[in-house]
């Protein structure tokens, strides 16, 4: 049996070149998300950019849209900003409705 230990997974940000490996796509494609909004980064150049939270799981998503249904760039800006907007209803319905 393999021995666990206990091993912090969060991070606290990626630069340009890790949120690439992590999404397996290439630099060009991160920085057309950013130059369409989908992203936004920490930092004044690619160079020295940093992506957090937000930033790492729509990248993440946007990812998935455009691997699996082939969606453009700006359909991928589109499709999950639709979706939070959806989930913003969502919780101020859940807030609203009796348990």
């Amino acid at each position: 049996m393999k021995k666990t230990t206990l091993k912090s997974d969060i991070v606290d940000a990626l630069s340009l070149q890790d949120l690439c490996r992590f999404c397996h796509a290439d630099e060009t494609w991160v920085v057309d998300l950013v130059e369409h909004g989908v992203l936004e980064p920490m930092g004044s150049t690619s160079g020295n950019w940093r992506f957090v939270g937000t930033s790492i799981a729509r990248a993440k998503k946007a990812r998935r849209l455009n691997r699996d249904l082939g969606i453009n760039t700006a359909g991928v800006a589109l499709v999950l900003d639709l979706l939070e907007e959806r989930d913003t209803i969502l919780r101020r319905l859940a807030q609203h409705e009796p348990v």
